[in-house]
C-alpha cells in the first residue's frame, strides 16, 4: 500500500511560479512511475507529467511542456512538480498519483492517488 500526500497548492498570479509536492510512505519499491494529472471543473482528468521513480525519463503533455518539471527524491520519496510561467488555463485540481505499471499518460494505469490540491491562475 502507497499513501500519497500533497502539498503546495495555492492561489498566484500569471506569471508565477508554484512547486507541488507529493510525499510517499516507505513502501515504494514496487512503483515504476510517478505522475501529475489535473482535473478542470467540467472537464476529464487529464495526463500533465511523468517521471520515473528510479530517475531519468520524464514525459509531459504538450500544454506544459518547457514550463512544468517533474523530478523525483527517492532519499525522501518525494516526487514534485514545478510549475513555472503559469497561465489561466493551469487552474485545475492537481493530483500526484503512482503506478505499478510501466504506462503513464491515462489515469486508468494509476494504482495510488493522492488527496488532491487546488491551483488557481489570476490573470
Amino acid at each position: 500500500q502507497v499513501q500519497l500526500v500533497e502539498s503546495g497548492g495555492g492561489l498566484v498570479q500569471a506569471g508565477d511560479s508554484l512547486r507541488l509536492s507529493c510525499a510517499a510512505s516507505r513502501r515504494t519499491f514496487s512503483v515504476y512511475v510517478m505522475g501529475w494529472f489535473r482535473q478542470a471543473p467540467g472537464k476529464e482528468r487529464e495526463f500533465v507529467a511523468a517521471g520515473r521513480w528510479s530517475g531519468g525519463s520524464t514525459y509531459y503533455a504538450d500544454s506544459v511542456k518547457g514550463r512544468f518539471t517533474i523530478s523525483t527524491d527517492n532519499a525522501k520519496n518525494t516526487v514534485l512538480l514545478q510549475m513555472n510561467s503559469l497561465k489561466p488555463e493551469d487552474t485545475a485540481t492537481y493530483y500526484c498519483a503512482a503506478s505499478l505499471g510501466r504506462n503513464y499518460d491515462r489515469p486508468e494505469e494509476y494504482n495510488y492517488w493522492g488527496q488532491g490540491t487546488q491551483v488557481t491562475v489570476s490573470s
